[in-house]
């Protein structure tokens, strides 16, 4: 098995692989979920790789950004190492749709200066359309990923590249602020790899099955990059396959005899609600060793139902495997036990929001039960601290997550002001450093990470904090019509006091039907019963209209900003 010391970089990894493991195959993609379409091997791929890195070379210089704009499917896969087999740096992003603003992909450009756009012959002419406006400053060049596909590979001459060359930038959701581009180098991959190998105890006998955006850090770290660096394989399909009939995953999963699997926390929701019994027939998911769960806060609820409900198809509750991760650090930060069930701990509720941690010996209205995110794994370190005096905490205290070692990458490209203040802190007592700020909020219990919100989303009404991921789970759990993770709560100022505003979507399925003022009524008396606030405002929105990140996270601050501005559109088509 390779060590990430054995290699400078992924690119001799893969051509160390394409060398001694030609024909293995390493990834097969599955149309609409279901039918093999396509296959990689190891050397299919490599040869592929170079023949791309030299076209692209016609066209941009080394250390260049492309941009790469794909559909779901193996191209990308290819489009993605020919980067790095060319020393471009590549820059995964999501297509728009075209219902959808251009923004994002303006903002990305114009931050890193992009000088390839590359897609497929179907995409490319309607996102040149869209986005040549935005190539000003460098004149962009839009390249078809089939124009680029030509026999060229003996001509590839590899480039000299270190733990320090970066490999690609991961821009990050946008979820609080303008996207920036996390510096990701072959050093921090190959780091990052080797910690998801340890913690998952991943081998090249190993299977996996993804549904992950490629454009995404979980989907393109664990879902592509990490099959590749331990040499097993993998199983894709459209993340809309997955989400338009949930069995699709499960299906594959048992079909492939998948040991390595997972999403975020709405994933294992929608296998339960979005299944039937009769679909779940035939299932075998005795093979699934590690269901990890990450990339969103994790639900007490949600596990137990999974493991409930798939418990007769050979699901044990020791498969699960909650872990925290993030962008700026590759990927993953901590993870669980394999073969140990999830760590579930009761706090008091009230006490959690004032930042201190008390054991709850009794299930009350202000008892919260809390998931265990994992441990840290090799050289990886982790450590609580106060956000005003940047002293570590003490036993049973709230702080930020702060995260040292060689998984945690450079910085923001073109960002050093960003950069200095998110990934060079120090501790004020020892001047231990440098951290990685998370901006996540946290704290340590017998070595397990409990995550408990974002610094930034914290909801102060008259003194008092309160987590607004909470606040959503009580609105979404108090009617039926109420559709999971997708509910956004913040607080506005209404003649100079704090007040709490829901966003929340309805389920497609009550939008003729809704009893408006029934739904607000147990909306409102489940909060006030909660946690004692009064709503200032609940708007109900459309399924599949709340403003959302590319990886699905709730934009706090967009619904906000809508909300003030008056550009929110209920259910109905009223404007608020």
């Amino acid at each position: 098995m390779i060590k990430d010391t054995d290699y400078p970089s992924l690119v001799d990894v893969l051509c160390w692989r394409a060398q001694n493991h030609p024909t293995q195959r390493c990834f097969t993609y599955l149309e609409d979920g279901e039918v093999e379409a396509a296959h990689l091997d190891f050397d299919e791929l490599d040869r592929r790789a170079r023949a791309f890195a030299v076209k692209l070379l016609e066209y941009a210089r080394a250390e260049d950004c492309a941009l790469l704009l794909f559909p779901p499917g193996l191209e990308f896969i290819i489009a993605f190492i020919g980067c790095l087999y060319a020393n471009i740096i590549a820059i995964p992003a999501p297509p728009t749709r075209p219902n959808q603003s251009a923004q994002l992909l303006a903002a990305i450009m114009d931050d890193a200066d992009v000088a390839l756009v590359i897609s497929t012959d179907q995409l490319l002419p309607k996102l040149r359309d869209r986005l040549e406006p935005h190539s000003h400053k460098n004149a962009t060049r839009f390249l078809a990923f089939e124009d680029l596909e030509q026999d060229l590979s003996a001509a590839w001459q590899p480039a000299e590249q270190t733990f320090e060359t970066i490999a690609f930038l991961q821009y990050t959701s946008g979820s609080t602020g303008s996207p920036k581009g996390v510096m990701v180098s072959h050093g921090n991959i190959l780091s990052n790899s080797k910690y998801i190998q340890t913690a998952f105890e991943l081998s090249p006998s190993s299977v996996a099955v993804t549904w992950l955006p490629s454009f995404h850090d979980m989907g393109l770290i664990d879902g592509i990059i990490q099959p590749l660096f331990t040499g097993f394989h993998t199983c894709l399909m459209a993340p809309a396959a997955f989400s338009m009939l949930p069995i699709r995953w499960l299906r594959a999963i048992s079909k492939y005899k998948a040991t390595h699997s997972g999403g975020p926390n709405f994933a294992y929701d929608l296998c339960v609600t979005r299944t039937t019994p009769e679909q779940r027939d035939g299932l075998d998911l005795s093979c699934w060793l590690s269901a990890y769960n990450g990339a969103e806060p994790i639900h007490a609820d949600t596990l137990q139902r999974f493991i409930s409900t798939f418990e007769p198809h050979g699901f044990k509750s020791e498969f699960m495997y909650p872990c925290y991760g993030l962008a700026e650090a590759t990927l993953m930060v901590s993870g669980s036990q394999l073969s140990q069930p999830p760590v579930l701990l009761s706090v008091d509720a009230t006490d959690l929001e004032r930042k201190r941690v008390t054991n709850a010996s009794q299930h009350t209205e202000k008892t919260k039960i809390i998931v265990g995110s994992g441990r840290t794994w090799l050289d990886t370190k982790i450590k609580i601290v106060n956000v005003d005096t940047f002293q570590p905490c003490s036993v049973g205290q709230v702080g930020e997550i702060w995260v040292a070692g060689p998984s945690v990458s450079q910085g923001y490209w073109n960002r050093p002001e960003a950069t200095d203040q998110v990934f060079n802190a120090f501790l004020a007592d020892s001047k231990e450093g440098p951290f990685l700020r998370s901006g996540d909020l946290g704290f340590m219990h017998d070595g397990e990470l409990f995550i408990v919100g974002r610094l930034r989303d914290i909801i102060i009404i008259r003194g008092q904090n309160y987590y607004p991921q909470d606040i959503e789970r009580t609105a979404e759990c108090s009617h039926k019509a109420l559709r999971d993770g997708c509910s956004a709560a913040f607080k506005v100022e209404i003649e100079s006091e704090e007040r709490l505003v829901i966003v929340q979507e309805v389920e497609r399925r009550y939008l003729r039907t809704l009893k408006v003022s029934e739904v607000m009524r147990s909306l409102r008396q489940s909060i006030s019963s909660q946690y004692g606030l009064r709503i200032h405002k609940v708007v109900l929105l459309k399924t599949g209209s709340i403003p959302k990140t590319s990886s699905g996270k709730i934009q706090r601050s967009r619904c906000r900003d809508l909300f003030l501005s008056g550009k929110l559109i209920t259910f109905d088509g009223a404007p608020v």
